[in-house]
């Protein structure tokens, strides 16, 4: 089987303010509120909607596995719908320093994400047929992303 080939589709940057709720029984839960943000790309670019939210739990073996939906809408004022589930892990050194806000090279850890779109959008319906996936990065209070389809 031939290997997977991707093509880049956009950039994405996230404000993003998380609450901490504490240790849970499935483990440390935390809630992340989309307040905005923006995208830009070859196909599309535009705005990240406030409104938007995800939902973290740090896994007892600490993977922080992330669910996350939020709103796009392109600078033709076009909206989609893009959810995602993702893992982030790394050497706890790295992700200590992730969380105090620092600046850390994102080849250090693994942040993977898999976005999915809907849209009712005919100019972008090709966004309802394709699965894609994401690497991730965390830089202070934004995260970002770059977005690619699998083809």
């Amino acid at each position: 089987m031939p290997g997977i080939a991707t093509e880049f589709l956009f950039s994405i940057a996230l404000e993003v303010a998380v609450l901490a709720l504490g240790e849970t029984p499935y483990g440390g839960r935390r809630i992340a509120r989309v307040d905005g943000g923006s995208f830009e790309g070859p196909k599309l670019r535009g705005v990240v909607l406030p409104g938007g939210a995800g939902w973290m739990i740090l896994r007892r073996d600490g993977v922080l596995d992330i669910e996350v939906r939020i709103v796009l809408e392109t600078d033709d004022k076009q909206m989609i719908c893009m959810h995602w589930k993702g893992l982030r892990h790394g050497p706890k050194d790295v992700i200590d320093r992730l969380n105090r806000g620092e600046a850390v090279d994102p080849s250090s850890y693994y942040f993977r994400t898999t976005p999915y779109f809907e849209t009712s959008s005919e100019g972008y319906s090709w966004l309802n047929r394709i699965c894609s996936i994401a690497t991730g990065s965390r830089v202070g209070d934004r995260r970002g992303f770059d977005v690619y389809q699998v083809l």
